[in-house]
């Protein structure tokens, strides 16, 4: 794919459309639009100009001008990804949406916000809690930008019970490649009014049209919610204490499964303590309803069927400092790790998988002599691996693997085989971007990824819209 390098005629045309404030051209402040959070900065690329629009319409004015001059443009939000969706692949503009960043409208009537792509997700839980609402997705990192979390359709822990950022999603405005601004849904509940373009673009990545604006539905706010820490000697039996508790009609807001060694190193790194230092697994559970006395009665049966399947003990957090510090633990695994991970991948498989998944994962952590520390969501089948260039010897994080550069290739492909093969997936919430691409066809048959391309070609046919990410077009 070519395209035409920005000339100094058509900086001029982006500067008067967005004024010379939001433009950036200089290298050095470029640096930082050039990446996510994947930490191989082999796919860094910097753009050519960096423009911040204020609204829809500049946006508008920026992507016909793109058509016309054939240059590319990536739409950025957090950039708290890990597959490099928002990397510049092409240079071109980075469109970043940081000043679309207004929570426009909280309604507690119809239970529905209206909220610009660029608002963070912390700002943005704030407001809803604010008017008394719940916005129950929380996919981790809450820098990331509700464009953002719209355009990789994110998940989070709490998609068991409530599921994932499509669930919640009912109008979008739009500006489409090639400039038109179209609005689909709104404050409605159904829809069945013609093909749901709403769906399609929700996890498009950014390929199919730039969201400004998202209606998004909420809910009260649970009553009481309290959290468990389940200890088991082995991944298998935590994770089959799973189907257990969802065949109870117990349905928790997160199930989560976590092994020890990660654990360990996030303690050390936030200077905390995790509930129990028993067992080799964990499962993390939380339970929401709508007083105490439900809430204390579903974590009573949880606990009982955990105990009938080997569980070591059931710590229960019942108070709200106890449970922010188990969930803090939790959520910060990522960043304790992080310094030391190549990628953490995004496989997900049938839920009744997870174990024998697992179970590859440490047989190949075995083969290659290397560490691949492993936590997920279990009522949803998301697992996270991830590969990592140092070693982990009793308790501790030890010197970086020689040779890792060659091993983490053939130990990713042998990871996403196994998931495949059992019937699973390469992303459940990370999307592909830049990183997996490579795995779509793998995943996805010739006629499933023809048909993805023709509907890119029908919506972008100068293939100007955050070229590269998902699949290659010729």
């Amino acid at each position: 794919m070519t395209y035409k390098q920005i000339e100094e005629s058509t900086i001029q045309k982006l500067r008067d459309i967005v004024g010379g404030e939001n433009l950036i051209c200089e290298q050095e402040k470029m640096a930082d639009y050039s990446h996510d959070e994947f930490s191989l900065e082999s796919i860094r690329k910097l753009p050519e100009v960096v423009a911040k629009p204020k609204n829809r319409e500049e946006i508008s004015e920026i992507l016909k001008l793109a058509n016309k001059e054939r240059f590319p443009v990536t739409p950025r939000g957090g950039a708290t990804g890990l597959v490099g969706s928002c990397v510049p692949l092409y240079g071109g503009l980075v469109l970043s949406l940081e000043n679309m960043n207004k929570v426009l409208e909280v309604d507690t009537e119809n239970l529905m916000a209206v909220v610009e792509a660029g608002v963070p997700l912390m700002e943005f839980y704030k407001k809803v809690e604010e008017a008394g609402l719940f916005f129950p997705p929380h996919p981790g990192e809450e820098s990331a930008n509700i464009g953002g979390v719209i355009a990789t359709n994110a998940g989070g822990s709490r998609a068991v019970k409530y599921g994932v950022i499509r669930n919640f999603v009912k109008g979008l405005e739009v500006v489409l490649p090639a400039g038109e601004i179209i609005d689909i849904g709104g404050k409605i509940m159904k829809d069945s009014t013609g093909y749901s373009l709403l769906n399609l673009l929700i996890g498009c990545e950014g390929t199919l049209g730039i969201v400004t604006q998202a209606t998004i539905s909420l809910l009260p706010p649970p009553k009481a919610m309290y959290t468990l820490v389940v200890p088991f000697n082995s991944v298998r039996d935590a994770i089959n204490t799973v189907p257990m508790i969802i065949k109870s009609k117990t349905i928790p807001m997160a199930i989560e499964f976590i092994e020890k060694e990660p654990i360990l190193v996030t303690e050390e790194y936030l200077q905390k303590k995790w509930p129990s230092r028993e067992g080799e697994a964990y499962l993390m559970i939380i339970i929401d309803g709508s007083s105490e006395e439900e809430v204390m009665g579903l974590c009573e049966s949880v606990g009982e069927l955990c105990s009938a399947n080997n569980a070591l003990d059931v710590f229960v957090a019942d108070t709200k400092e106890r449970q922010d510090n188990i969930l803090n633990i939790r959520s910060q695994i990522y960043e304790a790790i992080k310094p030391y991970t190549i990628e953490i991948l995004d496989i997900t498989v049938p839920r009744a998988e997870i174990a024998s998944h697992v179970e590859r994962v440490h047989e190949i952590a075995d083969k290659y002599g290397v560490w691949l520390p492993t936590y997920g969501h279990a009522g949803d089948g998301n697992v996270h691996t991830h590969i990592m260039k140092v070693k982990f010897k009793e308790g501790k994080i030890e010197e970086a693997k020689e040779g890792w550069e060659e091993q983490y290739h053939q130990v990713r492909k042998e990871l996403h085989i196994d998931g495949i093969n059992r019937g699973g997936i390469i992303s459940g919430e990370h999307g592909i971007g830049i990183v997996k691409k490579e795995y779509l066809s793998m995943a996805l048959s010739k006629a499933h990824i023809d048909i993805m391309k023709e509907i890119k070609k029908i919506f972008d046919p100068g293939n100007i819209l955050n070229p590269g990410k998902i699949f290659d077009l010729a």
